[in-house]
């Protein structure tokens, strides 16, 4: 390299490393406040996830509850039913007139 080349060379070099000190904090905070929203949107996918599990639970919890329920009421009909049964036994046979 010749001695034109490099006068050349350092007033250019000055004035990009001169130019950096005041973009690369600027492109820092360019950067964070791009970043946060998606930070944040992940933070909400993760408890998304989250409330979608204790959501699965609760429908199974749900479900179960349905199943008993529906066995509670399939036993009410038959105690219902023997109960009738009992009831027509001890009335004794009816007489004709």
């Amino acid at each position: 390299m010749g001695r034109e080349t490099l006068s050349l060379l350092i007033p250019i070099l000055g004035i990009v490393m001169g130019g950096l000190m005041f973009l690369i904090p600027i492109a820092g905070l360019t950067a964070r406040f791009a970043i946060k929203p998606i930070m944040e949107a992940l933070a909400k996918g993760r408890e998304a996830g989250a409330n979608n599990r204790e959501v699965a639970v609760l429908e199974q919890r749900v479900a179960l509850l349905e199943q008993q329920y529906q066995s509670l009421e399939t036993s009410m009909e038959r105690l219902g039913e023997v109960k009738d049964f009992e009831r027509r036994l001890t009335s004794g046979p009816k007489t004709g007139t």
